[in-house]
């Protein structure tokens, strides 16, 4: 007997699952977002939604179906509520030619809005409302003086795509240059290579919002990358504004990204957010994983890196105001290069000893070559991996950072290339042990982890883990939680966030 088989997926769930780069929205995320918004915007004739980075057209797409439904009413006819609604309500921007015929193929059941097989007659060319036009960097010393592309990378032939985003680079078609928007929404694309080594890239979804921003919508919402709560190429300036910013009335975060976008690692997470530009106070932060939603009304700039449990939050206040000196770790440990030496930096036959990547291991580095500002080289040092997580993209599990087997304790003497940070340098072995000791307690790494949302752990992510001064001993959990005041219920929640 053949079963028949009713299923009928959606289009737009499947292409959600296709790209990590400029990544899809899944419509069930889309519509999870416009529930944001009050409902007497699908009631209004007069409210105008802009997408300014339409990939899909799911925004497009969904946002017309609520405004066929909430204007029946004043616009009984269907026929003259579609026209209405797709000419003078709903307008987006492709960020490639592909995906704004793929977005008009959404919204209009046709890649031309004038096309044959269009829900409406009114456009009279094929772009109707969502528009794509090919824009150019403006290339200023190397760089594009927009978005900050680099001109060796992105300058290419004709019918190349460039990844000039006509949003971000002053180039809006004319039928909306000068128009306000009551509703700016949109998923950005989240970085571009920066043409530095490896994979290094610099964060471009910034750039989407802050210019939605100055084109004062009455609402504003993205979804982004969760890495500005704390770090990322040039996002202290982004992240100030965004702490600072009390319209920002709702944040809802996801530590595993692959919540958001299934099968998509993005590491830190992902987030989106809610701006009222006419409603100010505090914030409405919403952290899901899985099933479970954990809601706190509180300011997002209690402290300049946003701590994203509410939980950790009196937690580290106890620290801080138990720290008397004020001294933190961030102080101590070394920058990138303590020694002045690369990563790819090739090992000598004979010179001074040196540590080199963990595979490599103790080999020698010409004297010469050596630079030692910190005065680290002839004292006992601690030595840390600069990426102790590396391939952990998923912060709903529990973090290890470092353990006996990916540090060091090198003798007075030895140096080390960048593949290492220098934790602490002091004048006994005793000393450095104690202090890695310190380092290992989970109490210390769970400080540690309120600044981390990605692979990368530099001394600025040590602020909140106090630097005691002096070291002697071995330091335990149990010590430092008497010491800080750390409560039972407290203890269970730092122990649940570190392996």
């Amino acid at each position: 007997m053949r079963v028949q088989n009713n299923y009928n997926p959606d289009v737009l769930s499947c292409l959600a699952n296709l790209s990590s780069d400029e990544v899809f929205t899944p419509p069930k995320l889309a519509n999870e977002i416009l529930d944001l918004f009050p409902k007497q915007v699908w009631k209004n004739k007069n409210t105008t939604f802009l997408d300014p980075v339409s990939k899909s057209g799911v925004f497009l797409r969904e946002i017309a179906k609520r405004l066929l439904e909430g204007l029946q009413d004043e616009i009984p006819n269907l026929q003259k509520r579609i026209d209405h609604i797709y000419t003078k309500q709903i307008f987006g921007i492709g960020i490639t030619e592909l995906t704004s015929l793929l977005s008009r193929r959404s919204l209009y059941c046709s890649k031309e809005a004038n096309g044959k097989y269009s829900v409406l007659t009114s456009f009279n060319d094929n772009q109707g409302n969502i528009f794509f036009d090919s824009t150019k960097h403006d290339w200023k010393n190397g760089r594009c003086s927009y978005c900050g592309a680099s001109q060796s990378e992105y300058e290419r032939e004709l019918g190349l795509e460039t990844h000039a985003y006509q949003f971000i680079h002053n180039n809006l078609s004319g039928k909306i240059r000068n128009m306000k928007f009551d509703v700016i929404i949109g998923n950005p694309p989240y970085q571009l290579s920066d043409s530095g080594f490896g994979r290094s890239a610099k964060p471009l979804y910034n750039a989407f919002v802050h210019k939605a921003k100055k084109m004062q919508p009455r609402f504003l919402t993205m979804i982004i990358p969760a890495r500005w709560y704390a770090g990322g190429k040039g996002l202290d300036d982004f992240r100030s504004e965004m702490l600072n910013d009390k319209r920002i009335r709702k944040l809802v975060d996801f530590e595993n990204s692959s919540e958001v976008f299934p099968g998509v690692d993005i590491a830190g997470g992902i987030c989106y957010f809610l701006w009222d530009r006419d409603n100010r106070g505090l914030c409405e932060v919403i952290n899901v994983s899985g099933d479970k939603r954990i809601i706190n009304i509180r300011e997002l700039n209690e402290f300049d890196t946003f701590i994203r449990h509410s939980k950790a939050i009196p937690i580290i206040k106890k620290v801080i105001n138990k720290n008397s000196k004020g001294k933190t770790l961030s102080q101590l440990i070394s920058s990138r290069k303590p020694f002045g030496l690369q990563t790819n930096y090739a090992p000598k036959s004979s010179g001074v000893p040196c540590w080199f990547t963990q595979r490599i291991g103790l080999r020698h580095a010409d004297l010469s070559d050596i630079t030692d500002s910190g005065n680290l080289l002839n004292k006992w040092k601690l030595l840390i991996p600069p990426a102790p997580i590396a391939g952990q993209t998923d912060f709903t599990k529990p973090v290890g950072f470092y353990y006996n087997s990916n540090t060091v304790i090198a003798k007075p003497g030895e140096c080390c290339t960048e593949s290492w940070l220098v934790a602490g340098a002091f004048t006994t072995k005793s000393e450095a042990e104690a202090f890695r000791s310190y380092l290992f307690t989970k109490i210390v790494r769970f400080l540690l982890l309120q600044t981390v949302v990605s692979q990368h752990v530099t001394k600025e992510k040590f602020i909140f883990v106090p630097d005691l001064g002096k070291y002697e001993g071995k330091y335990t959990d149990k010590q430092l939680g008497i010491k800080w005041g750390i409560t039972n219920e407290e203890w269970e929640f730092v122990n649940s966030r570190i392996k």
